[in-house]
């Protein structure tokens, strides 16, 4: 992990094109501003992995529910 300082008002380049700068300092909390190009996802941990999650298990399925699909309609042609 690489870990930098920076103070407010200061930026950090993510290759290219995204920029990650400290807005704010209060206490013990860092506001930051993330500018990143919009087919790049940002979120933050907990809301990743709970959308990682649910990605997980909309894509699981279970062989049992095979059998309840209609058969196959097999084409004919002449």
């Amino acid at each position: 992990m690489l870990v930098l300082s920076r103070h407010q008002d200061e930026t950090i380049m993510i290759g290219d094109d995204i920029e990650l700068t400290v807005v704010d300092i209060r206490g013990d909390k860092v506001r930051l501003g993330i500018k990143a190009p919009s087919t790049v996802p940002v979120h933050r941990k907990e809301v990743y992995e709970a959308i990682r999650k649910e990605n997980e298990g909309a894509s699981a399925f279970d062989k049992d529910d095979l059998d309840e699909l209609p058969p196959p309609r097999i084409a004919r042609f002449n």
